[in-house]
């Protein structure tokens, strides 16, 4: 299947050459240079000595702009699985595949705001599509800047006002399954500040039993007091949601009947709520010479109220920290060298409570509250120091080389049922380095190696027994990953080809047991190795002074599995690792036209997916296929009007959108491994923007 994946990749790439180099039927166009976060070394992609993916706000709207996974899966050796919205699990190269719930080894911002908790869990679905106007994304420990986490760092950059002036706009979408959000943006700017504020409601009916869906947010971002050597940023995001959960479902009912429920959580009509606060201020300037310095500090609070079958959970999260950079450069004799140091500190206060739920004496309403059942709280808090230096031998050839050190404290405090006491513990500190050595023959051309070193910390229930404990045997996750890839520009500057080949090995693997309903404990328990090959491709061409196009294709070819893995008894060594495709294939185009209307098809395979770590039962893979056409235009000068229509999984094809990996099978049942996806769904939409 790898091999015929591949063969394919090469016959669409040997296609698009053939058509560049026909000048009578194409006129080809520049690329234009992709730009990345000035907080980089290199702010173009090109010459970062690194696998980054990138997303632009034209990506980013390709679909229709509720869900962050349809578009951030066309990024090669990325996955992320979504069931409602809420429910996702991110993998980057395979780290991170065998989370039980959530996403974890993956850190992530919003602007200067961590999105990551102190408990290692990574949240992106409370920023809204609307309000990002980039997305990077740092393939595995590649970055000492951002922390060294095993799977990489996902960068989103907050929307700011664009061009002088006032502008308002508003946006709506109407779809399949009650789909309906509504999009309202307001936006200043002046020679020295600007002001940036969106309001959104999304909602959805869902298309399986207990699946609706609500979320409302205002997002405000503004610069303030800017000057030619300085500036003030504000960052700031409210969500409010609540999702009914309709859970996962076991074969038989997901091949009969993948509209329904898990009884259980149909029953407790259990549904997820909360609250959550992120607020992040940033000041930026030039100390002396061209010597800078960005410092942020940022508070985020989050309040969730989860009602499950098994119990409800209460948790408060109150989480805070500052950042600061300096970055500069400077000559060592004719060698021209840069450097970027700082550190990172963030605070962690939280606080779980479980509550007995007594939906079954409720008479068919669904949860109620019934005696407590656990408290505790949790404080962790963490030092990050990181440095890189870049150094310029020649026009050619440069060296990137980096440090972070982590040191990590926290504190567990059992309430409730038994009053335990606080108990204290801290991690070594941890040393990770990073080396890269990049070669531009050309300014088109551009090669690197790279080697470095990265670590996982594990969640804070991963370091408890069963008892409620702190478990001192339990060791962070270390990988080590080794990397060549290369950005060539051809005909032209038209194509635009990413290559890269990788290998990590993560040692002390750390497997989550399950022993209740919504206990697990940690165990470390041998090793993986995560390795393959990625390629992207991307095209742009004038076909006539009518009509132009672009393509791009993104595929990963992967082999992801255990070196060593004993659970309980069971050796698990040499299968594959568990939860993950070690294949993915995304491709498409879009037309454009001189007279505002464009159509776009977006193409995705998932290879299958092992179930379990015995790998006895797999998921199927799939493929799927979107459509979308749109028409911008001026209806006053002042005013742009943007129609759109869309259609999603146009085959129908039925397929896991997540799957939960080792699932347990419930007394007298069968295990739960299936979120099925969407079927065939609709969407329009209609957006006005008005400028003055």
């Amino acid at each position: 299947m790898a091999l015929k994946i591949f063969a394919q990749i090469l016959l669409f790439c040997s296609l698009q050459h053939l058509a560049a180099q026909v000048p009578d039927t194409l006129k080809t166009i520049d690329l234009q240079t992709i730009y990345i976060s000035k907080l980089h070394f290199n702010d173009s992609l090109q010459k970062a000595p690194a696998s980054i993916g990138i997303l632009t706000k034209n990506d980013l709207a390709r679909n229709n702009a509720t869900d962050i996974s349809t578009v951030i899966n066309t990024i090669a050796g990325m996955y992320m699985q979504s069931a409602n919205i809420t429910t996702n699990r991110i993998t980057i190269r395979g780290v991170g595949a065998r989370t039980p719930f959530g996403t974890n080894k993956i850190r992530a911002f919003y602007g200067p705001i961590p999105l990551t908790s102190g408990d290692s869990e990574t949240t992106i679905d409370d920023i809204d599509l609307d309000n990002i106007q980039q997305v990077e994304v740092i393939k595995g420990p590649l970055s000492s800047v951002y922390g060294a986490g095993l799977g990489g760092a996902i960068l989103m950059s907050p929307k700011l006002s664009a061009g002088l002036g006032q502008k308002f706009s508003t946006n709506a979408i109407h779809g399949s399954y009650g789909l309906l959000k509504n999009t309202f943006t307001y936006s200043l700017q002046n020679n020295n500040e600007s002001f940036y504020v969106s309001y959104h409601k999304l909602q959805t009916d869902g298309w399986r039993q207990n699946a609706t869906y609500r979320r409302e947010g205002v997002t405000v971002s503004a610069e303030l007091f800017r000057k030619s050597k300085s500036k003030m940023t504000y960052f700031g995001n409210y969500t409010f949601l609540k999702a009914n959960i309709p859970s996962s479902i076991d074969q038989k009912t997901f091949e009969e009947n993948p509209k329904a429920a898990a009884t259980t959580w149909l029953l407790s009509k259990g549904y997820k709520s909360y609250r959550s606060v992120l607020n992040g201020l940033s000041y930026e300037f030039t100390l002396i010479g061209d010597i800078k310095n960005v410092t942020a500090i940022f508070v985020n609070y989050k309040d969730n109220y989860e009602a499950r079958p098994f119990d409800i959970l209460r948790q408060y999260t109150l989480a805070s920290g500052v950042r600061t950079q300096f970055s500069g450069h400077f000559k060592i004799v004719k060698i021209k060298s840069h450097f970027v140091a700082g550190m990172e500190y963030f605070s962690d206060d939280y606080t779980g409570k479980t509550i007995e739920n007594l939906y079954k004496q409720n008479n068919g309403q669904g949860s109620i509250e019934g005696k407590a059942l656990t408290e505790t709280t949790q404080k962790r808090n963490f030092y990050n120091i990181f440095a890189q230096l870049r150094v310029e031998f020649s026009k050619k050839w440069e060296l990137q080389t980096g440090l972070n050190i982590n040191t990590t404290h926290f504190t567990l405090n059992t309430i409730f049922p038994i009053a335990i006491g606080s108990q204290n513990y801290s991690y070594n500190s941890i040393y990770s380095p990073q080396v890269s050595l990049l070669f531009q023959p050309n300014p088109l051309q551009s090669f690197y190696i790279s080697a470095s070193q990265g670590f996982s910390l594990p969640s804070v229930n991963e370091t408890l027994t069963a008892s409620g404990n702190v478990n001192a045997s339990i060791k962070p996750e270390k990988g080590y990953n080794f990397e060549i890839g290369s950005k060539l520009y051809f005909f032209n500057k038209s194509t635009y080809i990413e290559l890269a080949l990788y290998r990590m090995q993560i040692k002390d693997l750390l497997i989550a047991q399950r022993i209740a309903d919504d206990q697990y404990v940690g165990v470390n328990a041998g090793e993986t190795l995560h390795q393959g090959i990625e390629i992207s491709v991307y095209q742009l061409w004038q076909i006539n002074s009518f009509l132009s196009a672009n393509s791009y294709v993104s595929a990963s070819i992967g082999q992801y599995q255990f070196l060593s893995f004993t659970d309980r008894g069971n050796n698990f060594s040499g299968n594959q690792l568990t939860g993950v495709t070690a294949n993915k294939v995304n491709a498409g185009f879009i037309l454009n036209t001189s007279i505002g209307w464009y159509f776009s098809s977006d193409f995705q395979f998932v290879d299958k997916i092992p179930l379990n770590d015995s790998n006895s039962i797999y998921s199927n893979a799939y493929k799927i296929l979107n459509l979308k056409t749109g028409y911008h235009f001026k209806i006053l000068s002042e005013l742009n009007a943007h129609l759109a229509f869309g259609i999603n999984n146009i085959s129908n094809e039925k397929y896991a959108s997540l799957i939960l990996p080792n699932a347990v099978a419930p007394p007298k049942g069968t295990p739960r491994y299936f979120y099925p996806g969407l079927p065939i769904n609709y969407y329009a939409n209609i957006a006005l923007a008005y400028s003055f």
